[in-house]
């Protein structure tokens, strides 16, 4: 008895083994500390950051996978209540279209990049579509313009069912694909008779350019009440190439003879500062006039004068929110379709050990010294609600615009 009572003593006496790390705890830590080393509160916003660590790890270790750990990373960070603070794998479109933004810019991106994107390309397959999850489904929620969903006739309000006979997956279903056709399942309608079959052919997506090109193959002129309507719609505005690319065709091309405009900043990514109002809002300065051998005469105006009309949507956030508010601001027109989504604060990607990446909000922000937008978002003047679910390509919200236009 009293062999057995001296075993059971040095057996509790001995320390437990530690919880093994594992490839999904050890990313879970990172996570964790890289949000504790620079998230823009040091209060993290009235949450105790180092119970959430507690609360969360012992989750965190159960999992199996990348893909689980990423909903349980997920989990911890929205209990900070903050937009720009999410985490990425990369099985999901955003993963590789937030470091295409960042990266051009950011050298010690850049660097940590090259164990992830050994060829040096940021890319990935795929068919330019916007997606939206709603009761269950997988709907179409924008289309980038002359991208493979598009050019095969996919339209807004389509539901995605599967790709090849397997469930529909952004990333999954176009891997290794590029340059394939595949069979993409869709549904128009309610009515499940409404389900066909569509061939697309998914291709490389360069992140870095991806959405420049999209905003240039945007570009329309709509003729309406006699009157020439430009359209063009911003995706991302954080390069200065993407607002040269404004000014290009609204003062030398595409949109210059158009009487009015239609600024379309709905859905994809902000990033970039207020500079794309400048076109609508400078001081005007003089205009220069080249008149050449055979006596023709080219004008050089630096301001666009016509009128102006913007679309916003759940979908334009962070500095795209900023131009809806000072387009109301500077009253330079109407601000057409649904509320902004409030997400309003400076964030930075971070990579982590095994190539994902959180997203994370560095800096608070201010709209002239005292305005915060960060939870609020911009309502604009005219409300035009859009029912997504088999929108069948309708598109209230840029129609109302258009008619808008040909009121002022």
């Amino acid at each position: 008895m009293l062999i057995s009572f001296s075993a059971l003593l040095l057996l509790w006496l001995t320390p437990l083994p530690k919880m093994l790390a594992t490839p999904e705890t050890k990313v879970f830590e990172q996570v964790w500390q890289t949000v504790n080393d620079n998230f823009y509160d040091p209060k993290f916003n009235g949450v105790d950051w180092k119970a959430m660590r507690e609360k969360y790890r012992s989750i965190a270790s159960q999992t199996k996978s990348s893909q689980e750990v990423a909903v349980v990373i997920n989990q911890m960070l929205s209990e900070l209540h903050s937009s720009h603070t999410h985490f990425y794998t990369q099985d999901e479109p955003a993963y590789y279209q937030l470091i295409g933004i960042f990266q051009p810019r950011n050298t010690e991106l850049q660097q940590q990049l090259k164990k992830v994107f050994k060829q040096g390309k940021i890319e990935y397959s795929g068919i330019g579509v916007f997606t939206k999850e709603s009761n269950g489904k997988i709907f179409v929620s924008a289309l980038l313009d002359k991208n493979p969903g598009a050019e095969a006739g996919l339209k807004v309000g389509d539901q995605l069912l599967s790709v090849d006979g397997r469930p529909y997956h952004a990333i999954q279903s176009f891997a290794g694909k590029a340059g394939q056709k595949v069979k993409l399942l869709i549904q128009s309608s309610a009515d499940p008779n409404s389900q066909k079959e569509i061939a697309i052919t998914p291709k490389m997506l360069d992140a870095t350019t991806m959405f420049l090109e999209a905003q240039k193959a945007s570009v329309q002129i709509i003729p309406r009440g006699g009157k020439k309507i430009g359209y063009i719609h911003i995706w991302s505005n954080a390069a200065d190439s993407d607002q040269q690319q404004l000014q290009q065709e609204l003062i030398y091309g595409r949109l210059k003879d158009a009487d009015g405009l239609v600024l379309d900043i709905r859905n994809g990514w902000g990033g970039g500062d207020t500079k794309y109002l400048n076109i609508f809002t400078a001081t005007e300065g003089p205009t220069i006039t080249s008149v050449v051998r055979n006596g023709k005469k080219y004008t050089y105006i630096s301001q666009w004068k016509k009128p102006v009309v913007m679309l916003v949507n759940e979908g334009s956030r962070s500095s795209k929110e900023i131009l809806a508010y000072g387009f109301q601001q500077q009253k330079i027109g109407p601000v057409v379709g649904t509320k902004t989504t409030g997400a309003v604060l400076g964030g930075i990607p971070f990579i982590m050990q095994n190539g994902s990446l959180v997203y994370i909000a560095v800096a608070n922000v201010f709209i002239n010294g005292n305005q915060r937008l960060e939870g609020k978002g911009v309502i604009p003047d005219i409300n035009v609600p859009f029912n997504l679910e088999y929108a069948q390509g309708a598109d209230p919200q840029k129609e109302r615009a258009i008619q808008a236009l040909l009121n002022i």
